[in-house]
């Protein structure tokens, strides 16, 4: 685009990313609730299903919303850098305290 112009998202698009949101938000209250039926093949798999759908509604916000997708690449891999040490940086207090094991 001319003069260093970006495309952001349209009213619809906004729209369609939120229902997105609210459909993966539904799923992550029914995964809690039907915690009993996901674990029935004997592994816990309800707690890396949440992350994992956390881990999307997460970046669909901060892709969309707060409009990083469409800003300079170095801002992204500030905002991305500091998300990696806050996510190291809460998986070592989980491990300092016994909730976690690591290694």
């Amino acid at each position: 685009m001319a003069g260093g112009a970006h495309h952001h998202p349209q009213p619809r698009q906004y729209v369609s990313i939120a229902i997105v949101l609210a459909v993966l938000t539904a799923a992550e209250v029914a995964l809690f609730y039907l915690e009993a039926g996901v674990d029935a093949i004997g592994q816990n798999l309800t707690v890396p299903a949440l992350l994992i759908l956390s881990a999307l509604k997460f970046y669909l916000v901060v892709a969309m919303f707060m409009h990083l997708r469409f800003e300079k690449r170095l801002l992204s891999r500030f905002f991305t850098s500091g998300a990696i040490l806050a996510g190291a940086l809460y998986l070592i207090t989980l491990s300092v305290l016994g909730a976690v094991v690591l290694f």
